[in-house]
């Protein structure tokens, strides 16, 4: 029998690290039904950009601990000979996304792609997953269209989407008196379905939206904006930005002095590593939506020691997504015997899933959205952190079912 071994590639260079090496195959192991004797498994991402910090090359971290962590489980019992991750940056081009999708399934020969945060790259990736009819977890990117009028059968919605966020946050602030808003937002397919999406949610708590400032992306100066926005005297601007945009607004709303106009801020999306770029004293008291938390209870924190060992940061919750969704997929494999598409897919529909990212998880067989308990949190004052990284306090916990859009509120048709 064949000896397994785990390697991870990166596409962007010619150098390939051997993660481990197991000894001779046992019991299933390397007689599943593989199209090239292997599994390869993606990760398309920012990793040089606006985005790279809150997932970018830490991400393919996480794929690997979760390549490594399936042939600790299963050793010679893994039904697959060698397992690969590969790497590609799409630059939030959708273009260039478009283009390195076809590459990394044709050239590469990626049975799955992972992460894409940009919401109009990972569109384009969706349209390339059902072409060649092979999976795609998006994990980065926000927009629902991904489970609604653009949904695939290849293609599945892990870790949070702009409903999701707004009926987290945009009804917890307004329901709290924050009424008047003004919302500022990236002008492409994620700020445009977070705009559409949070003036849904605030005026279903029974607010109003005053006006939808429009703005270049990447951009990096939002004066002229927050000027304009701040002009209308509203309870709350939203910034509906991330990332490195994210940061550069915040900077200048703290620099403006807004808020001692009595003028809030509310976050659309905010990952921790925003909050370590600039530290608590700028997002003191801002509460926002999270996926997921590493220090909410002893799993998470556990994980994320392992992970601060590998990068030497903790992880955002898109690092912690996926690895979960890795991981996930690697487990239907081996209980299935085979990376074949359908087969997989077919596997993942309808499971439910308790692991280090999902609580109480389910894949929605009729739009693969993935549903999981999420958080209200909000950023601690300066004086309650306790350690590095100890950024966040959980306010509330919001089931699964009512964190995510309903079913029959779904255009998706799968055909």
């Amino acid at each position: 029998m064949s000896s397994k071994r785990l390697v991870a590639t990166a596409v962007v260079s010619s150098a390939a690290l051997l993660l481990s090496a197991c000894g001779s195959g046992g019991p299933g192991g390397g007689d599943g039904e593989f199209t090239d004797g292997k599994v390869t498994l993606a990760v398309l991402n920012d990793q040089s950009g606006v985005y790279k910090d809150l997932s970018g090359p830490n991400s393919v971290k996480a794929v690997e601990m979760a390549v490594a962590d399936f042939q600790e489980k299963y050793g010679d019992d893994a039904v697959v000979e060698e397992v690969e991750v590969v790497s590609a940056d799409h630059q939030n081009k959708p273009d260039i996304a478009n283009t390195k999708a076809q590459e990394l399934y044709d050239r590469e020969g990626a049975d799955i792609i992972l992460d894409v945060p940009t919401s109009s790259a990972a569109l384009a990736v969706a349209t390339q997953a059902a072409e060649q009819q092979k999976l795609y977890i998006n994990i980065g990117a926000g927009t629902t269209e991904l489970t609604n009028g653009q949904c695939n059968k290849y293609t599945f919605h892990w870790a949070y989407d702009t409903y999701q966020l707004a009926q987290t946050t945009g009804t917890a602030i307004a329901e709290a008196g924050g009424t008047d808003w003004q919302i500022i937002y990236p002008d492409y397919a994620f700020g445009q379905d977070m705009d559409k999406s949070f003036t849904a949610a605030v005026e279903g708590a029974g607010g109003t939206v005053g006006d939808h400032i429009a703005t270049p992306f990447p951009n990096d100066n939002f004066t002229t904006f927050l000027t304009k926005a701040a002009s209308a005297e509203p309870d709350v601007i939203g910034a509906m930005q991330a990332g490195g945009d994210l940061i550069n607004l915040v900077k200048q709303y703290n620099e403006g002095g807004y808020a001692d106009d009595g003028i809030d801020l509310a976050v659309g999306l905010m990952f921790i590593t925003d909050i370590h770029s600039l530290g608590v004293e700028a997002f003191e008291g801002v509460q926002f939506a999270e996926a997921w938390y590493w220090n909410l209870d002893e799993e998470n924190r556990a994980w994320a020691d392992r992970f601060l060992d590998e990068t030497g940061t903790r992880p955002s919750f898109a690092h912690a997504a996926n690895y979960s969704a890795a991981l996930q997929y690697l487990e239907a494999v081996q209980a299935e015997g085979t990376d074949d598409a359908d087969t997989v897919v077919g596997h993942l529909e309808g499971k439910e899933i308790d692991d280090v990212f999902l609580k109480n998880g389910k894949v929605r067989a009729e739009d693969h959205r993935v549903i999981h308990d999420v958080y209200l949190a909000k950023v601690k004052s300066p004086d309650a952190v306790e350690e590095e990284w100890d950024y966040e306090e959980i306010v509330s916990t919001i089931p699964a079912e009512d964190a995510f859009m309903p079913l029959e509120d779904s255009s998706c048709s799968m055909g």
